[in-house]
C-alpha cells in the first residue's frame, strides 16, 4: 500500500487531484486507523490511464464512464485501452473536424484583421438568422409579419 505521498511522487498527480480523483470515483483508497489514505500500487496504472486519456481530450466525466465499464473496477490493461479507444474514435475524428474548421476559419479572420462583429464567422458562426440583419429578426417579423 502507498500512502498519498508516495502515489503523488511516483505519478506526478498533485495530492489535490489524487483527492478530486478519488472525490470523483476514478480512483480508491483504503483509510487506516489513524484516516490516512492508503492506495493500491495498482492504483499507478490507473492513474496513467486517466492521465493518457485526458491528453486524447477526453473529459474526466467520458474516463469514468469507461472505467466504470471494467469489472469488479479493475485497473485497465492493454486490451481494455485497445477497446475503449476504439470506441473514442468517432468523438476523436469529430473533434479533429472542428478543430480543422477552427483552423481554416481562424486563418482567415487574421489574414482580414479586422475581427468585426459584422461578419466574423468566429463570432457566431451558426447565427442561421444573420441574413435577416442585426437585431431580433424574429421579434421584427412577428410584429411586421415576415419570417
Amino acid at each position: 500500500m502507498l500512502t498519498i505521498g508516495e502515489v503523488a511522487d511516483r505519478s506526478g498527480v498533485p495530492h489535490t487531484a489524487l483527492r478530486f480523483y478519488e472525490e470523483r470515483g476514478l480512483i480508491t483508497s483504503e483509510r487506516t486507523a489513524g484516516n490516512q489514505r492508503r492506495y493500491a500500487r495498482a492504483v499507478l496504472r490507473r492513474l496513467a490511464f486517466i492521465r493518457t486519456a485526458q491528453r486524447v481530450g477526453l473529459s474526466l466525466e467520458e474516463i469514468h464512464d469507461a472505467l466504470d465499464l471494467l469489472p469488479e473496477r479493475r485497473t485497465p490493461t492493454k486490451v481494455d485501452w485497445s477497446k475503449l479507444s476504439k470506441s473514442w474514435r468517432g468523438e476523436i475524428e469529430a473533434r479533429i473536424d472542428a478543430l480543422q474548421r477552427l483552423r481554416d476559419n481562424l486563418t482567415s479572420c487574421i489574414g482580414c484583421g479586422c475581427l468585426s462583429l459584422k461578419s466574423c464567422g468566429l463570432i457566431n458562426s451558426e447565427d442561421a438568422l444573420a441574413k435577416f440583419g442585426p437585431g431580433a429578426p424574429r421579434l421584427k417579423a412577428a410584429t411586421e409579419g415576415g419570417i
